[in-house]
């Protein structure tokens, strides 16, 4: 049983793997998108994510610690320079993964994964899809402008007796309308009997 053994140990000593992620972490601050499989990707996320979020630090106990990891000064100064600035408003997920398929060989899952905002990004310029309560607060307020606006002129007036007391039933009989013509059938036949 694998009990609190968290990560994936991807087929390799534990002397590779270390050496694999490091390599990895170089490549993708290096060229900002790199082909891979699908188990290597999720797993490089979380060593990328500390780098960044050295890089973002930008002290020099923080470039000491990332320079014990990358491994070469171009992905250095990228790191310390263009993406810390990019990524300054941003807390955590700087990498996106887009899934390209079967490798032919093997079989495995391939994937594209990229850094978010990269001249090769195509969802850069998407807007986060939104959560779907996130708009009723917005509509009652819309509703309540809009209730606003249509204030009804006159209040409706309740049929009521008129200053002579009489009923409008009676008024209308007055006027020459039959006042049983209003009643239901029933009732109007016990009238007349």
């Amino acid at each position: 049983m694998r009990h609190l053994k968290a990560g994936r140990r991807l087929g390799v000593t534990t002397s590779h793997r270390r050496a694999m992620m490091r390599n990895l972490v170089t490549s993708l601050l290096e060229h900002e998108e790199m082909r891979t499989t699908l188990a290597r990707a999720k797993e490089v996320r979380k060593p990328l994510d500390r780098m960044i979020t050295l890089g973002k630090q930008g002290d020099l106990s923080g470039r000491r610690q990332a320079l014990a990891f990358v491994k070469s000064k171009a992905a250095m100064a990228a790191l310390f320079g263009e993406l810390a600035e990019r990524y300054k408003d941003r807390n955590g997920g700087y990498s996106r993964i887009l899934r390209l398929g079967p490798r032919r060989g093997d079989g495995a899952e391939m994937v594209l994964i990229m850094l978010v905002g990269s001249p090769n990004d195509p969802f850069a310029d998407e807007k986060k899809p939104r959560r779907k309560g996130a708009g009723k607060k917005k509509d009652k307020a819309v509703l309540e402008d809009v209730a606003a606006e249509v204030v009804p002129t006159e209040p409706m007036a309740e049929p009521s007796e008129d200053a002579a007391g009489e009923s409008p039933a009676e008024t209308v009989a007055e006027a020459g309308g039959d006042a049983q013509d209003s009643q239901p059938e029933g009732e109007a036949e016990k009238q007349e009997g």
